[in-house]
């Protein structure tokens, strides 16, 4: 069953805001369909009016009314996306104004209740957490926003604890992201609860982010890591580890599928993405068994064994020789 997705749009919506949130989870549809498997996500935009206009000369139009009523259960919950405004453009104030009180009205009155009940959960881009602090649903939560908003959104909400050093932060249901780019990765961190981290790697790889960031973690995703580079030849290799996690990798398939020697291939892993090949893919391999044992639930045996280790037993040992390497 598809998770309805419903953005909330206001006169003026940045639209970096809006596709840095919205494209992640279209294109994790076109690949789930690709695949012959159902979307995960159904879009829709809602409005106080039924065209909206976007931060450039675009008007965004089919906008839906605010429904009286979500359409999410406990089971599915409803997500409610606010992206944030360019607010130096000339928009009347009074329209401005009254579509701001529309979205917070419809905000108290229908999206609270339904986050109280597990029905709903609520996602901020960048200012559109001033919406949501306006509204209480960061009251007793961590939140966070765009840099220019920190203050703002402390002044206007008083009962959150705002975090201004975060690139996003998830507080049970409700979450919240710096903005604009960090919208990518807000997306990315919810495709990942919603339909597992392998499709929100497939996504972060058709958006060209090597690396996924984490919202307050200083660690990066391991199945991310070491792809903050732009070499094809190590691309290639590191591509054909995620797509065939337990294949035989030796140095010699590696430097296959890459289509360079093996000795080349150790020199531009050193150089691009600063780890070995073949620890490259016990990185992995281990960081594959963890997801699969935390998303899935699989045994200690088969998480390893679907990941390419003989056994768990040669999983332990590869992931204290990776940190007797300094790279666990």
């Amino acid at each position: 069953m598809s998770t309805p997705v419903l953005l909330a749009l206001l006169p003026g919506t940045l639209l970096l805001d809006l596709a840095g949130i919205a494209e992640p989870l279209r294109i994790a549809n076109d690949l789930c369909i690709e695949a012959g498997q159902p979307a995960p996500f159904a879009l829709g935009m809602l409005g106080a009016a039924s065209e909206v206009r976007s931060s450039l000369p675009l008007r965004l139009v089919d906008c839906e009314p605010y429904p009286s009523g979500l359409p999410g259960s406990a089971d599915s919950p409803a997500w409610v996306i606010l992206v944030g405004t360019a607010s130096r453009l000339p928009i009347a104030r009074g329209e401005r104004e009254a579509a701001e009180r529309a979205l917070i009205g419809w905000l108290r009155r229908v999206v609270a209740p339904a986050i109280e009940t597990g029905r709903a959960r609520l996602w901020t881009v960048c200012a559109g957490a001033l919406m949501a602090g306006r509204a209480g649903l960061f009251d007793g939560r961590r939140c966070t926003t765009h840099h220019d908003h920190v203050e703002a959104l402390r002044q206007g909400c008083p009962q959150a604890q705002v975090l201004d050093d975060r690139l996003f932060v998830i507080d049970g249901p409700v979450a919240s992201s710096a903005g604009i780019t960090a919208g990518i990765d807000l997306a990315l961190e919810a495709i990942r609860q919603r339909a597992g981290v392998e499709l929100a790697n497939r996504v972060a790889r058709e958006l060209v982010v090597y690396r996924r960031r984490a919202g307050g973690d200083p660690q990066l995703s391991p199945l991310l890591d070491h792809r903050n580079h732009l070499h094809a030849a190590v691309h290639r290799a590191q591509e054909a580890v995620l797509a065939d996690p337990a294949a035989d990798w030796s140095i010699e398939r590696l430097a296959s599928a890459a289509h360079v020697s093996a000795r080349h291939l150790r020199r531009l892993f050193h150089a691009h993405a600063g780890i070995a090949p073949l620890h490259y893919v016990q990185r992995m391999r281990l960081a594959l068994l963890r997801q699969w044992r935390e998303d899935a639930g699989a045994s200690a045996e088969v998480a390893a064994q679907r990941a390419g280790f003989s056994s768990a037993r040669q999983a332990r040992d590869a992931a204290r020789q990776l940190a007797g390497l300094g790279l666990g």
